[in-house]
């Protein structure tokens, strides 16, 4: 926890998500992680205001441009198959707000890039499991955003530094993946790669950072970690953010979920 005193710039975090709806059936594997969104909130408050709405970046949405979505009232995604009843039942009731997500377009086309709205889109998983945790009264208005078909990394970096000013309107940017994303692999790779990870993004050197993360993939055990990098990707939207503040970011969670090492950052 960043002990300086109340920042004027809202945190941006990146978060693993866990495995479909397994964090709200209480999974055992996913006790840590359930404990940690539950209470992620409280590191958030004591860093900065309550947030005036949320936009954050699922790893379960891309198209082949930045898409948002501007429904007043979103509807449930149910991307997922094979689980009880119930996970076809939630309901995160949180607002929309189309006014933030016509903002983030606009920032987005007048930096030259591709940027659309979608008033039907509503929350997948990678968004409703772990806002269900962290806000569970849904009462701050969500805009999902959408990463790039193309999966190129650089312009999910260049996405980010577009979106910075949204901070200092208390704006909570979320990235939703997870750090490791291939539970085929093995737990040495996992732990390989979270250590490449961990020292990538808390290196007070943001320029080397950055050729880093656009580099993920010679990472060791970079490939071993992510086949697809849609889940790793949303951490580089939310580097973007903070990039041009020169904020390293603090590792604020780790864990093992089905043997494999996952962890979360926050930029204050």
């Amino acid at each position: 926890m960043n002990t300086n005193s109340v920042s004027t710039l809202m945190p941006v975090v990146y978060i693993p998500h866990g495995g479909g709806p397994m964090p709200l059936l209480g999974d055992d594997q996913h006790k840590e992680l359930i404990a940690f969104l539950a209470n992620l909130h409280k590191d958030i408050k004591n860093s900065a205001a309550q947030p005036t709405a949320i936009l954050i970046i699922s790893a379960h949405w891309e198209e082949n441009e930045v898409t948002l979505t501007s429904s007043d009232s979103p509807s449930m995604i149910y991307d997922y198959g094979g689980f009880p009843q119930e996970t076809y039942e939630y309901q995160y009731p949180a607002a929309g707000h189309p006014k933030l997500a016509n903002q983030v377009m606009a920032l987005l086309k007048s930096n030259g890039i591709n940027s659309k709205l979608d008033a039907t889109r509503g929350f997948d998983h990678g968004t409703f499991v772990p806002l269900m945790l962290m806000y569970p009264k849904a009462q701050i208005p969500v805009v999902q955003m959408s990463l790039l078909r193309s999966l190129d990394p650089a312009q999910h970096i260049k996405i980010g530094e577009v979106l910075s000013t949204l901070r200092q309107q208390g704006v909570l940017i979320v990235g939703s993946g997870m750090s490791f994303h291939n539970f085929s692999g093995s737990k040495q790779n996992s732990i390989i790669f979270d250590d490449w990870l961990t020292n990538t993004m808390t290196n007070n050197d943001l320029e080397k950072t950055k050729q880093d993360l656009i580099n993920w993939a010679e990472a060791p055990s970079g490939r071993e970690s992510h086949a697809r990098e849609e889940h790793l990707l949303p951490l580089h939207v939310c580097f973007g953010v903070v990039y041009n503040n020169q904020q390293p970011a603090e590792k604020i969670f780790d864990s093992f979920l089905y043997d494999k090492k996952i962890s979360a950052f926050i930029w204050y």
